[in-house]
């Protein structure tokens, strides 16, 4: 079901600064930055051998990210896994008696379909699949 890590989410409070200190000090190239409006986020992606780092920053204080920040500070906030098809894989994982926070794919950034399993059933670690759309 699960192909690679697609990327490992990283919630920041200043997405410049950590972009500045992935680059300067592991050399980490910037593949871009983007806005995300219905998760109220903005997102820089880096990538070291095929993995990519996700930076997430917060542009509203009622963003998933701000919460999350608030109650856990800065760090890892979720990773995430590619998926050849993300409604089998989501029903997969219902028949497995996963707990998961979208039993439905939504729209996700950069022309993505994710769907994320909730850390109750995962060992308290925030799973997240991806799948790539079609065009």
């Amino acid at each position: 079901m699960l192909k690679k890590i697609a990327h490992i989410g990283i919630a920041v409070e200043k997405l410049d600064s950590a972009v500045k200190m992935y680059n300067e000090i592991f050399g980490l190239k910037l593949d871009r930055i983007s806005e995300f409006p219905p998760q109220k986020v903005k997102i820089a992606f880096l990538e070291i051998d095929g993995v990519k780092i996700e930076l997430l920053e917060a542009t509203s204080q009622e963003s998933a990210i701000a919460k999350f920040i608030e109650k856990k500070g800065a760090g890892i906030h979720h990773i995430a896994f590619e998926v050849d098809n993300i409604e089998k894989a989501i029903e997969e994982l219902k028949v497995k008696n996963f707990s998961l926070i979208d039993e439905k794919p939504r729209e996700g950034a950069h022309n993505t379909k994710v769907a994320f399993l909730h850390p109750k059933s995962t060992g308290g670690i925030l799973l997240e699949l991806v799948e790539s759309k079609k065009d």
